[in-house]
């Protein structure tokens, strides 16, 4: 084994040339073309119709995802919606009570002072009754008191005891008179 006869790059590996990249072999390309056509055949035979049911699936999968996603959106807006509705009522009805309570206070405020008005009057009234007795009273003890200190003197000035009833009444009626012209017991 010379270095002369032996070339230890096979035949096969040899670099192509350009100008084999560019040729056609027809052959080549019509067992190519039947090749695929035959793989076409087969996939769309028996892989096709699952590959395109397995597709409808996923995609019907992923509609009724995002539907049910919409669904659940609107779901939750409506209960949004009502939530804020019964937040707005809750505070519209706490405004009423609010104000009821303030109505109910004021109204027990003026029934209060309207009450009390009516006790002070009554007590005023009561007042101004005691007083009219005890004043009465005054006048009727300054006259018996007028009647006993007119008739001492004038049984001194007479200097003779007088009937007592007789001498009361006849004092007491001009003591009435007195009274009744505006004089000085009234």
């Amino acid at each position: 084994m010379t270095a002369a006869g032996f070339n230890p790059v096979p035949a096969a590996a040899e670099v192509p040339s350009w100008d084999s990249l560019f040729a056609v072999d027809f052959g080549l390309a019509v067992w190519t073309v039947l090749t695929f056509g035959a793989l076409l055949f087969v996939l769309g035979k028996f892989a096709w119709r699952p590959l395109m049911a397995a597709l409808d699936a996923r995609e019907k999968s992923i509609q009724g995802d995002i539907d049910e996603a919409k669904r659940q959106r609107d779901e939750a807006e409506a209960l949004l919606a009502e939530y804020r509705e019964q937040l707005a009522d809750g505070r519209r009805q706490a405004q009423a009570l609010v104000a009821e309570s303030r109505e109910a206070a004021e109204e027990l405020r003026r029934e209060l002072e309207a009450k009390a008005r009516d006790e002070s009057r009554v007590i005023l009234a009561n007042a101004r009754r005691e007083i009219e007795r005890e004043r009465d009273a005054a006048v009727d003890a300054v006259r018996r008191e007028a009647v006993e200190v007119a008739m001492a003197a004038a049984s001194r000035l007479v200097d003779e005891r007088l009937d007592s009833e007789r001498d009361r009444k006849l004092v007491t009626d001009y003591i009435d008179d007195l009274a009744g012209s505006g004089g000085a017991w009234t």
